[in-house]
């Protein structure tokens, strides 16, 4: 389209120049002919010039109409473009993107990658880059970092470290079929959530027009995600409240801690009546805390508010909680309910059918961010469940039931408070235990020098 639209450009250029050099002559031959006295020229020359005239207007509706049908293509390419996007970086909506983009421009390929990972690739050599593929070239890590658009050239783009992980054949293609492209940054609320990325058979193909083509359509994609995350905080913000309840006001916790309470009415009756005050105080903050912002330490005191029912159920020796908590940490504001059901699943899931289980709950600052790390030593998990459930968490499962549910609803919330870059890791060993750790990224006031999490209850080094 590019290389089209500069050949109608040169053209019209010429047309004008040739129709301005024939008015020019007819008026000397009119001049000419009136000054001498020949009708004849003189009228030929006139009638010449109203020809030329309406000649140079037909020639010069063909640009405008050329324009008009780009100006068509372009408000095509948005419309659609905004329904691809609606899921955001969705492996489907994104290789449709790429096939109608790959078109519009003298590019051999198109891609889109998100932080880590090819999302769709479409043109020469599709194959060697299927979706999932990790990112290999430096200078598309570069446009994450920086947000910065950039070209790149055989020369510089290919990462040593990551070439040498490549197969012969990649490599081959790599080095030999992709010497140049322009990687462009999708932004979503100033920040860098992936890149919109075009390949060339030769540096020369990389013009002004084409940077010029690739700088609009990655600011467009940038808007039609920008409107997916609009719509996606506004299902949040909705359903944050409902996810937040349905997550903590489980029944069979409800169930338990009622009958706890009833057998100790016949027991114990005071004990009886502070739990009943701490149950009526616990789920007050339940509901007073669903969509707001509280200080960290008030999440931990009702996470400790919980841990009395569980004492009260299963024996005060059988849980074991200690806190590790760097003072100016506990003003952090945080959303509710991030900790306590991560400190309920280890219960639920981790407890042996004897002896104790330590839950530690660990809070400290690293590189500007805040690690939140939740570990126990019970029964833990292999690999494969982990992997479940992160993805799970990350949205990658539809599964509706299970532990990752309640992991899901935190991870979407770090994510809404505290944008890319946040979430929830977990660190498992069949035996010894688990360790669950949310980041908060780049909190106000977080100190860069910060130390890292401490080996937590039995996985020593296990918080990432």
């Amino acid at each position: 389209m590019a290389r089209r639209d500069g050949q109608h450009h040169y053209l019209d250029n010429f047309i004008t120049i040739i129709l301005a050099l024939c008015v020019f002559t007819m008026l000397i031959l009119l001049v000419w002919g009136l000054a001498k006295g020949e009708p004849v020229v003189a009228a030929i020359s006139g009638v010449g010039i109203v020809v030329v005239i309406f000649a140079g207007a037909g020639a010069s509706g063909a640009p405008d109409s050329l324009r008009s049908q780009a100006t068509e293509r372009t408000l095509r390419t948005a419309s659609t473009t905004l329904e691809y996007l609606r899921g955001g970086l969705a492996m489907e909506g994104c290789r449709a993107v790429c096939q109608l983009l790959l078109p519009e421009t003298c590019a051999m390929a198109v891609a889109i990658t998100d932080h880590e990972r090819v999302v769709a690739y479409v043109g020469e050599y599709e194959e060697d880059f299927p979706p999932g593929s990790l990112i290999s070239t430096q200078a598309t890590r570069d446009v994450l970092a920086s947000g910065r658009m950039q070209t790149f050239s055989l020369v510089r783009r290919i990462d040593e470290d990551a070439m040498a992980n490549l197969d012969a054949g990649s490599r081959l293609h790599l080095m030999g079929f992709m010497p140049a492209g322009i990687v462009v940054p999708l932004s979503v609320r100033d920040q860098t959530i992936g890149t919109l990325k075009f390949y060339y058979r030769d540096y020369k193909d990389i013009d002004h027009t084409q940077y010029a083509v690739a700088e609009g359509f990655g600011e467009l994609l940038g808007t039609q995600l920008s409107f997916y995350e609009l719509e996606r905080q506004a299902q949040l913000t909705a359903q944050a409240e409902v996810k937040a309840l349905q997550a903590q006001i489980n029944p069979h916790f409800l169930f338990n801690t009622l009958n706890t309470i009833a057998a100790f009415t016949r027991t114990d009756p005071m004990r009886a009546r502070s739990l009943l005050r701490e149950f009526a105080t616990f789920y007050r903050q339940t509901l007073e805390n669903s969509d707001s912002l509280i200080p960290l330490g008030r999440e931990i005191e009702q996470t400790r508010r919980y841990l009395t029912f569980e004492h009260a159920r299963f024996g005060e020796d059988r849980i074991v909680e200690v806190e590790h908590v760097d003072p100016d940490c506990r003003a952090v504001m945080v959303p509710a309910f991030i900790v306590q059901p991560i400190v309920e699943n280890a219960v639920r899931h981790a407890m042996r059918e004897e002896g104790v289980l330590h839950i530690d709950i660990h809070v400290t600052r690293e590189d500007g961010d805040v690690l939140i790390a939740v570990a126990d030593d019970g029964v833990g998990m292999e690999q494969a469940a982990v992997d479940a459930m992160l993805a799970k968490a990350e949205g990658f499962s539809t599964e509706e039931k299970g532990t990752g549910i309640a992991l899901r609803n935190v991870a979407e919330r770090l994510e809404r408070f505290f944008g890319v870059g946040s979430g929830v890791d977990i660190v498992s060993r069949p035996d010894e235990g688990t360790v669950v750790t949310l980041r908060l990224a780049a909190v106000e006031g977080s100190d860069p020098d910060g130390a890292d999490v401490p080996e937590a209850a039995g996985i020593g080094n296990g918080v990432q």
